[in-house]
């Protein structure tokens, strides 16, 4: 069912887009365009989970692969996007190994994790029967860390020893927001601070996750080791296609 972890193993990095609104027809555009994974946005974004249901289902035929992001690191927050079938769940602002094993457990069955059974929707949006699908759950889904605190870059090497973490991401925005500089993504605190969290997370060989805000950006950050990068929002991606389409007219 997942493809990135195939295209991971396969050395090859996957890029996507996080979708804010909460609509249906965004998400069957873009996941059209070529996208390898969309993240649905719970955290920032005003999105309900009847709705995020709806965009999981609306990626149904196309490679992306829907992935959620939640609003805090708590398991019940994931459960029922899990069951409506996202393959992957981002965790913010994840500072500890013990908030990493939180993560990591809410997205597996046990013994190994905590998550319990219910997977109505899930089996239906891949394909497969219920025993299918709780038999490779496990092994498809993504726990995902976001890196975007001080007191995580802090402690990056203990973070990454947590066993099931399948990406950490860094989150530019709110480590510059948690280092008191906010929206200065540029300044040299937050670009020393996002370098440590790189090395430390390369050591870990978990694949490495971040920003990039053009395709020459993105190139050098897979150079450098990247294997999963956000290409944009939805709505920077409507306000930068908006305003092409306007550039150059004579009014």
């Amino acid at each position: 069912m997942n493809r990135l972890k195939v295209l991971w193993q396969a050395g090859r990095p996957v890029f996507g887009a996080l979708m804010t609104m909460p609509s249906i027809q965004t998400v069957q555009i873009l996941a059209n365009t070529g996208f390898d994974w969309l993240l649905i946005d719970m955290e920032h974004g005003p999105i309900d989970i009847g709705t995020a249901h709806a965009m999981i289902v609306a990626m149904s035929g196309t490679p992306a692969i829907p992935l959620v992001r939640v609003a805090w690191t708590v398991p019940w927050l994931a459960k029922p996007i899990l069951d409506a079938g996202a393959l992957g769940i981002c965790f913010p602002m994840v500072r500890s190994r013990s908030e990493a094993e939180v993560a990591v457990r809410a997205v597996r069955y046990p013994p190994v994790g905590e998550r319990q059974w219910g997977p109505f929707y899930a089996p239906l949006r891949w394909h497969v029967d219920t025993a299918d699908y709780l038999q490779s759950a496990d092994d498809e889904v993504l726990a995902i860390l976001t890196i975007e605190h001080p007191d995580a870059v802090r402690c990056i090497d203990e973070i990454m020893t947590t066993p099931g973490i399948d990406l950490a991401f860094i989150g530019p925005g709110d480590l510059a927001t948690s280092l008191g500089l906010h929206g200065q993504v540029d300044h040299p605190a937050v670009h020393e601070a996002m370098a440590e969290a790189e090395a430390g997370i390369l050591r870990s060989q978990v694949p490495l996750g971040g920003v990039a805000r053009s395709a020459e950006e993105a190139n050098r950050m897979v150079e450098r080791g990247y294997r999963a990068l956000a290409l944009g929002f939805d709505w920077s991606l409507l306000q930068r296609g908006a305003a092409s389409v306007l550039q150059g007219l004579n009014r």
